[in-house]
């Protein structure tokens, strides 16, 4: 089926390829001090308002960086705006602070050293910090200052009418493309192990992370754990995922928007013992936005989204069954701890090929067995993705992770020589045919290469990463930003805070109030 798709689009020229398609990233990094400790001081004020600033957040902690690139035409473009963000935030952080390196984190003292984001008194601001109060409460700190780099992708609709055309479908373009989305994040789910797989960086982590968890985790040295054959425990058990699943029965469908949408707002609105006891507000203060499965869509931690922008404070669900999906958000990228960027073009380009394949190839729906099996596939890649012979869950027997990964990369090629129909030289090509190395020996992928370099120079997880962390730091405050760049992002900090204060001195009615219009829009 991807070959005969890939030849139909192919056989309409210039029309039938995905140009004009957009790339986005979302990178998150912790602020730590000179000592690699979790920074305890304020998101900084020059940066802007975290409530209210377009590229530059913070995510569950404080420390918790978020950098956001708007939609760029192509990788290139999407890494350079993230490079001046990334050197303008290390301006701000001086010689104090910087951003550490890789996605698990440095030495933490607790679940209390970790400070949760504070955007301010104003309701929406309010939401946002209550809800991570509440991912506190129900997960523990410590899994929320986990650091990713998320890839947003979308393909224009001059590409979908082409597309929908060579399938003879006759319907609206809207349901043609929310099909076709789905279609690919189906497969992306298959198929998302390759990831974990290929760019996995945190195969060991600090032992202070744990907290007395990770019971299968192994001694390193004194102070770091690891698994022996892992490529992302960021993606394992120990990392960020719904761990409690199985307990509350949550399971979003993806056999198509309106399924999906269905089945997240039934979490959203259906009350879960455990979180009853927990309490919402409890003693004049609010600990969670309410008592349900999920408090809102966004505590669903899947490695890929449906996504539609939403207006003013619509409920990301609505904005789905409204207007539909506008692009796909895919999660499980570690950050890349051999690149200060956090990632890399040739990642990134290579990631666009898999989300064609993904959309093009043949995409049923997904079955309970099926979803166990791919469920299944995540965690033995995060946890034993290098050991000899692993074999993956597929159709109902099983299939080694080498095999079935070449097998990926082989239908990979057609569509990677597609994209580079027009431009300088064969990049996607020579992006997918990078990956052969790895597949073919575990010990050429970044988690082998960071577990070598640990032993090699005899450090422990924090050393490595405080090593990279600073060495990092001292490249962007060597890195000349120009002044057209730098007033950017001086002006969207500005016109950020004038946007909280507007947004405090617009607030109307209590706090209760206001969580009750929001979510009346679940129906």
């Amino acid at each position: 089926m991807l070959e005969k798709r890939l030849a139909r689009l192919e056989e309409l020229g210039e029309v039938g390829r995905p140009d004009g398609r957009l790339v986005g990233l979302e990178k998150e990094g912790l602020r730590v001090d000179r000592q690699g400790r979790i920074a305890a001081t304020p998101h900084p004020e020059s940066l802007g308002s975290a409530l209210t600033n377009a590229w530059l957040t913070t995510d569950y902690s404080e420390a918790l960086l978020e950098f956001v690139t708007p939609p760029a035409e192509s990788a290139a473009e999407a890494l350079d705006f993230l490079c001046d963000l990334q050197t303008f935030v290390h301006e701000i952080l001086g010689d104090d602070e910087f951003l550490w390196a890789t996605s698990m984190p440095c030495a933490l003292a607790g679940p209390e050293s970790i400070p949760i984001a504070d955007y301010g008194p104003s309701n929406p601001g309010m939401m946002k910090t209550v809800y991570r109060r509440g991912l506190g409460h129900r997960y523990g700190r410590l899994m929320q200052v986990i650091a990713g780099v998320h890839f947003n992708f979308s393909l224009p609709d001059a590409f979908w009418r082409a597309y929908q055309s060579t399938e003879g479908d006759a319907g609206s373009l809207r349901e043609f493309r929310d099909t076709g989305y789905f279609a690919m994040i189906r497969n992306l789910q298959r198929v998302g192990w390759l990831i974990p797989y290929l760019f996995g960086a945190s195969p060991a982590v600090c032992k202070s992370f744990l907290a007395g968890r990770g019971a299968s985790l192994e001694p390193f040295d004194d102070h770091t754990a690891w698994e022996p054959y892992a490529t992302s425990l960021r993606m394992g058990d120990i990392g960020y995922t719904n761990t409690r699943e199985d307990q509350t029965g949550v399971k979003a469908c993806y056999d198509d928007l309106d399924c999906y949408v269905d089945s997240l707002q039934c979490a959203i609105t259906t009350p879960f013992p455990e979180y009853e006891r927990m309490g919402v507000e409890v003693e004049g203060r609010w600990e969670q936005l309410n008592a349900n499965i999920l408090q809102i869509e966004n505590e669903y931690y899947s490695t890929v989204r449906p996504k539609q922008p939403t207006e003013g404070l619509e409920m990301p669900s609505l904005a789905l069954r409204q207007r539909g999906v506008a692009y796909v958000e895919l999660r499980s990228m570690d950050v890349n701890a051999w690149h200060p960027l956090g990632v890399e073009e040739g990642q990134l380009r290579f990631v666009e090929v898999l989300m064609l394949f993904c959309l093009l190839h043949e995409s049923p729906p997904i079955g309970p067995v099926e979803r166990r099996a791919i469920d299944a596939n995540q965690l033995a890649t995060a946890h034993r993705g290098r050991e000899p012979g692993l074999a993956l869950q597929r159709g109902g027997g099983t299939v080694s992770l080498r095999d079935w990964a070449t097998e990926v990369l082989d239908h990979m090629e057609g569509v990677a020589a597609w994209l580079d129909t027009g431009e300088n030289g064969t990049p996607y090509a020579d992006a997918v045919a990078a990956q052969r190395e790895p597949v073919a020996d575990p010990e050429a992928t970044p988690s082998a290469c960071m577990v070598r370099e640990m032993r090699e120079r005899g450090e422990g997880f924090f050393e490595f990463a405080l090593r990279r962390s600073r060495s990092f730091h001292e490249a962007y405050r060597e890195r000349p930003l120009t002044e057209e760049r730098r007033a950017l992002f001086e002006d969207e900090a500005r016109r950020s805070r004038e946007a909280r204060a507007a947004a405090e001195a617009a607030d109307e009615g209590s706090f209760e109030a206001f969580l009750a219009r929001y979510f009346s829009q679940a129906g």
